[in-house]
């Protein structure tokens, strides 16, 4: 097993629990962490062997898309999502960031992190 990383996604997104930052939009940050079987791709170098990483930016882009109000219910939609599309992925780590978050003190990010298994 070997676990490939995807790291710092950015993309300007609609979730909060607050109305104006659902209207307004933010910057998010989104890490995965994919645990799979890469032994075929290790020797064949072949993307089809492996988890096409465009494939699963992809994905995350389409989740980050869809409102929501928590953090925790983007995470759960990344993950399920991943889980759901790639087969090959035994576990994902999921790590969403909210950037500047609107809490009324100066800090870089807020974050879920959580961790599903087949």
């Amino acid at each position: 097993m070997a676990t490939i990383s995807i790291n710092n996604m950015r993309f300007y997104a609609h979730h909060g629990c607050f109305e104006e930052e659902r209207r307004i939009g933010t910057h998010f940050k989104v890490d995965l962490r994919l645990v799979t079987d890469t032994s075929r791709a290790e020797l064949s170098d072949d993307i089809a062997d492996t988890v096409n990483y465009l494939e699963v930016y992809r994905v995350v882009k389409a989740e980050m898309e869809k409102p929501s109000h928590l953090l925790e219910h983007v995470a759960r939609r990344v993950g399920d999502s991943v889980l759901r599309d790639f087969p090959a992925v035994q576990q994902v780590v999921v790590a969403v960031h909210k950037l500047n978050p609107p809490l009324g003190g100066q800090m870089d990010s807020v974050c879920v992190e959580i961790e599903m298994k087949r």
